[in-house]
């Protein structure tokens, strides 16, 4: 159990004690520093510890945010400090130094001392929350007042929806979806088990679609609004209860995809047992909604902590915010997730599976081509200088296997005379368009794979730190699943196309995985991992390979293809698991809306 150490001579009359203990803390009082001292030495180093004045005044959910978020080692509010097992070891040195010195609530100055080591302190933003240690009794009372001047159940339940979301879940969701959050708080129901049941929601969705029938594609949309609504649920759940966890990070950026690919494949084969067959179009609405994420988070990554990061096309970009309809404008238009799981449960209703991929692609790739175009112009108008952290993430992006690793160390130290991006670009147009119009298992594809991976390799040789070099990784996406998706078509055979939807689904898998883990700050994937599945150019020669020695043995290509998205699957899932489930996980969380 938490501890805090309540500092200070008791106040009369204040439920601070109770407040504390209602938050799940352990309360040991402590009349002066010494007393603290001597209490802190009795915590365990590996448990959350507070340190709270006796005289704080202020609403609970100040208190629960300052103590009980467990995404930050330490973390304060005026009157209130908290520290994990991370930063106890800066507590016990500024409990050292600090004593009896210094004016002021001596958890506030314990907060100035951790801070002084160089440990981060989360401030987390209150609003209008009261959060104060009042000298004398007249601050007491103004104090008092503020507080009951406050409907904090109102004020927690605003804070638990997403600061930045689409227009969609904004206005129809988020209205209702907080108090079904707040419903499963109260009956200790956990964000996981939420995100579990949008997953399963999700699956009997696909299930009712691949039915083929009128009724089952009209309880397929109901039920994706369903599950998109316990999926806004769980993000509010984590937000409401600070019920945040390494699982939980795992669940919430995995499943939203799973959830996805899994409907679109229901449509697929719904619209199968009619004698339509959509699964390269379901092949390329995953394509392209796969590559238009890329975008957005190798471009996030490469300016995450670039120095001198302005550009005209940004400054204008903020002067639309402020004009408060261009905001909802610009949100809908790229067809976020809200806005796009809204016009595929409409589309399913009362359309077809065909329609529904027809928009899809189109919406996509409408917000894939305005999303890039946007960051291109900033790129090429900003003068911003990456650091080796953005250049270190692009490479991990990039996942480059044995090959293109070779081919680098080859031609390190003489790559810079090249644009890298150009060298990619120019890979995956080659590629990408020799299985396109070359015909299935021609040989000469296999030259052009090699072709490729020399590219691939001399694209990361040098660190990638230029203006749009964030462009490589898409690219490099973009190859391998066009190619993928070519040679499953010219196949022309029952199954090429499904086995190729199983391999593109357990590759792009690995590529969110490696979003995720950098973003919580742990590095990309072990490279024995990217090795073992042979990188992304490792990928594509032996597909094609596989499509030239299977020429004259079209109908083994499923199985081939098969066989290779389980091995992808197995090695990715469970090294994957091992790492979410792990104590040096991250608790990410994304606060803005994945696209």
């Amino acid at each position: 159990m938490p501890t805090v150490i309540l500092t200070g001579l008791p106040v009369p009359g204040s439920p601070l004690a109770d407040e504390l203990r209602s938050l799940g803390f352990e309360v040991r009082p402590a009349a002066g520093p010494q007393d603290a001292a001597a209490a802190l030495a009795g915590v365990p180093a590996d448990q959350r510890v507070a340190v709270v004045d006796t005289a704080f005044v202020g609403h609970v959910h100040a208190l629960r945010l300052a103590l009980t978020d467990p995404r930050f080692d330490a973390c304060a509010v005026t009157g209130a400090l908290s520290v994990q097992a991370g930063a106890r070891e800066a507590l016990d040195r500024a409990v050292a130094t600090e004593g009896a010195h210094g004016s002021g609530p001596y958890a506030d100055r314990l907060a100035a001392a951790v801070e002084a080591t160089g440990t981060t302190v989360q401030r987390p933003e209150l609003g209008s929350l009261v959060a104060a240690v009042p000298a004398d009794a007249g601050e007491r009372a103004a104090a008092t007042a503020a507080v009951a001047a406050v409907d904090e159940e109102a004020v927690r339940l605003r804070s638990a929806v997403k600061s930045r979301d689409g227009f969609f879940t904004t206005f129809c969701i988020s209205p209702y979806s907080r108090y079904i959050a707040r419903w499963c708080a109260r009956r200790g129901l956990t964000p996981n088990q939420v995100t579990t049941a949008s997953l399963i929601t999700a699956l009997i969705a696909a299930g009712c679609a691949a039915t083929g029938e009128r009724w089952g594609y009209v309880a397929a949309g109901v039920l994706l609004i369903v599950s998109f609504v316990l999926d806004c649920t769980d993000g509010q759940l984590a937000r409401y209860s600070l019920q945040y966890s390494t699982m939980g990070a795992w669940l919430d950026a995995t499943f939203d995809r799973a959830k996805e690919y899994s409907f679109y494949a229901g449509l697929a084969l719904g619209a199968a047992r009619n004698g339509d067959d959509v699964w390269g179009l379901a092949l390329g609405a995953m394509i392209l909604m796969t590559c238009r994420h890329v975008v957005d988070f190798s471009f996030n990554e490469a300016n995450h902590d670039a120095t001198a990061n302005t550009s005209p096309t940004a400054a204008l970009s903020d002067r639309l915010d402020s004009v408060g309809w261009t905001v909802w404008v610009r949100r809908m238009i790229i067809l976020p997730i809200g806005e796009r799981w809204a016009m595929i449960a409409v589309l399913t209703a009362f359309t077809t599976p065909r329609i529904v991929f027809y928009a899809l692609i189109v919406g996509c790739a409408f917000g894939a081509l305005y999303t890039t175009a946007g960051r291109v112009l900033r790129s090429l108008t900003r003068k911003a200088r990456r650091t080796d952290r953005a250049a270190q993430a692009l490479a991990d992006l990039a996942d480059s296997g044995p090959l293109a690793e070779l081919q680098a160390r080859l031609l390190r130290g003489r790559s810079g005379t090249f644009g890298s991006v150009y060298v990619a670009a120019l890979g995956t147009v080659l590629m990408a368009g020799a299985a396109v119009f070359l015909p299935f298992g021609d040989p000469r594809l296999i030259a052009v794979a090699v072709i490729y991976a020399m590219t691939a390799g001399l694209a990361v040789a040098a660190p990638l730190k230029g203006a749009l070099d964030w462009l490589i990784p898409p690219l490099f996406r973009a190859a391998e699943y066009v190619t993928v998706l070519a040679l499953a078509a010219k196949a022309d055979v029952p199954g090429a196309l499904p086995a190729a939807f199983g391999l593109i689904a357990a590759v792009a898998y690995h590529h969110y995985d490696t979003v995720y883990r950098i973003r919580g700050g742990t590095g990309a994937p072990p490279h024995w991992l990217v090795r073992t599945i042979g990188g992304h150019e490792g990928r594509v020669l032996l597909t094609t390979v596989l499509a030239a020695a299977l020429v004259d043995r079209a109908s083994d290509f499923p199985v081939a293809l098969t066989a290779l998205a389980v091995f992808v699957a197995l090695v990715v899932l469970v090294e994957s698991i091992r790492f979410w489930v792990s104590s040096g996980a991250p608790a990410v969380h994304d606060e803005g809306e994945p696209a």
